[in-house]
């Protein structure tokens, strides 16, 4: 079993795996074929899919105890299922491996990776906060009753009205971005005669090394305070009497596969504290320092665990601290597709299948940009398998392409798949974070169903759109 054991990095899925190969009598399947290691490429794929991924007997594509092939046809296709295990799991593994280290720290979900009801009643069960970024996110988590002290609104427009409604729900914390924001937040407050807790969103100028449109933290960004004049804003705070200042944040931007720059934005920050106590008696009680954390998308871009983020950053925070003569802080982290990222499926039915001999073969599915835009927009890689044919073997490159009138809808580029026909279904790994929220009705195409699934159970937590909601809003 050495060459099957080596293809899966996490003990927890091996043991899931083969339980569920055995209880359907393929355990002597797979290992004749890993005799003539065929399986070599494809065993490997499901270290990406949810943790409790397997395989059934009849080679089908397995998440939660539930057959996706059965779960595309009953629900239709395209189809978004998450697994409510691996949701929780990420859930435990960053309060844990965080927490552990310094024991003040508050995890905070990121709900721009996705948010809907049920999901937040999962997220309040767990004990994490949420970052929102409009009235929308916040709306949300205020109809199934959230906890709204845990909530952190985020965001480089407020508009006055949120900051009412803000103020108006007592939530737990305003990051104010900008300099108009603290005034105007300053008066609003005044007004409102409730003094909300602030954090000051800092722009450090650290590159994260990410793709240009997911950096947030450098000099030329649109958010955040600028180190420059960050002195400034700290002062206003400070002297408004409507507002409490509690803390510093930052963030530093998506799909972050370093430790370094979250420990050089930390030193930048941390010295602006110390300078600001010094000046003007400031007591940093909170330092967040955002998400960002990486996951893999394909098997050649491994991501940190969640255990060497934690340790850098803490160990960053409490030795700083330590020269600086600071007070510990409270550590709040915003994960976010780092969370809910890998237990999210995309399942999509296969239609045209056009194979340009020396060329390309494209591989037409019922999806495509409109619900997963990522490719489209920059560039984002995925892995995917052949869900109704998993233990085949790769008999050759294929491109999946989307259904939408564009050339550049493109899902997986150059993949190595079984032979696929219509009617098959293509599952696509780590699609919990951003596919949904960034959806749109292209084409006046439908957005997807959303399932979860836990214990061999699919409950629908979001019904596919109807024709009649595409003009539910037009006016004749």
């Amino acid at each position: 079993m050495s060459s099957f054991s080596s293809g899966i990095t996490n003990p927890t899925r091996f043991v899931i795996l083969f339980i569920i190969l055995e209880s359907h009598n393929q355990y002597l399947k797979l290992t004749s074929l890993l005799g003539t290691g065929n399986i070599g490429e494809m065993v490997p794929k499901l270290s990406l899919f949810p943790l409790t991924a397997g395989v059934n007997d009849q080679g089908h594509l397995i998440i939660g105890g539930c057959d996706t092939v059965e779960l595309a046809t009953e629900f239709g296709t395209p189809l978004y299922l998450f697994d409510e295990f691996s949701l929780r799991s990420k859930c435990t593994e960053f309060r844990e491996e965080f927490g552990q280290r310094h024991t003040d720290t508050t995890v905070i979900y990121a709900c721009k990776a996705f948010l809907n009801q049920a999901l937040a009643l999962i997220l309040n069960e767990e004990g994490l906060g949420l970052d929102v970024v409009s009235t929308g996110e916040l709306t949300i988590a205020q109809s199934v009753g959230f906890p709204l002290d845990r909530v952190y609104f985020h965001g480089n427009n407020k508009s006055a009205e949120e900051i009412r409604l803000a103020l108006e729900w007592h939530i737990g914390r305003i990051v104010v971005d900008n300099g108009h924001e603290l005034k105007m937040l300053g008066e609003v407050a005044g007004e409102q005669g409730y003094i909300p807790d602030i954090l000051l969103r800092i722009s450090p100028g650290v590159d994260p090394h990410t793709h240009k449109y997911i950096a947030t933290g450098v000099v030329d960004s649109k958010f955040g305070f600028p180190l420059a004049s960050a002195e400034e804003a700290v002062a206003q705070a400070m002297s408004t009497p409507s507002l409490n200042l509690v803390g510093l944040d930052f963030h530093l931007g998506s799909l972050i596969f370093e430790t370094e720059p979250y420990q050089q934005a930390i030193e930048f920050i941390l010295n602006l504290a110390a300078k600001m106590k010094q000046k003007y008696g400031f007591e940093l009680k909170e330092l967040n320092i955002g998400g960002g954390f990486a996951i893999q998308y394909t098997l050649d871009s491994p991501a940190p665990p969640v255990s060497i983020y934690a340790e850098a950053i803490t160990a960053k925070i409490i030795s700083r601290c330590r020269e600086l003569k600071l007070t510990l802080p409270r550590l709040i982290v915003e994960p976010g597709r780092a969370v809910i990222g890998q237990a999210g499926v995309a399942l999509y039915k296969v239609g045209v299948v056009k194979d340009i001999t020396g060329v390309r073969c494209y591989v037409s599915v019922d999806g495509g940009m409109a619900d997963n835009i990522r490719p489209a927009l920059y560039g984002a890689k995925y892995e995917a398998v052949v869900a109704n044919k998993v233990l085949e073997e790769a008999a050759g490159k294929v491109t999946i392409a989307g259904k939408f009138c564009e050339s550049g809808d493109i899902l997986v580029k150059d993949i190595n798949l079984p032979p696929v026909s219509a009617g098959d279904f293509i599952a696509i790994p780590d699609c919990g974070a951003y596919c949904l929220p960034q959806a749109t009705n292209y084409n006046a195409s439908l957005k997807p169903a959303v399932v979860l699934v836990k214990d061999g159970k699919a409950r629908l937590i979001r019904r596919r759109e109807t024709f009649d909601d595409l003009t539910k809003c037009d006016l004749i």
